[in-house]
């Protein structure tokens, strides 16, 4: 086989730095199922959208240098 193309066996199980083995599980509260992932969800189709979107962020530092910016001139956190 080439090089690049050798089957999952034959490289390492993914492990931390110290060589433990890795598990990986999703937090029983951060899954949400039906209606409840629908409310929080900004889902569209089209150019139908759902406009449950958050507020525009009035606090903070104007950046300066930002030319034409269309993401906003706001900078986030403590910065005074």
């Amino acid at each position: 086989m080439a090089k690049e193309n050798k089957p999952a066996s034959a490289y390492a199980k993914p492990h931390t730095m110290s060589g433990k083995a890795v598990t990986v599980e999703l937090p029983a509260q951060s899954v949400q199922k039906g209606a409840a992932y629908l409310d929080e969800s900004n889902i569209s189709a089209g150019t139908v959208s759902k406009g449950t979107y958050k507020e525009t962020k009035t606090s903070g530092i104007k950046m300066r240098g930002t030319g034409a910016a269309t993401k906003g001139t706001m900078c986030r956190g403590p910065m005074a």
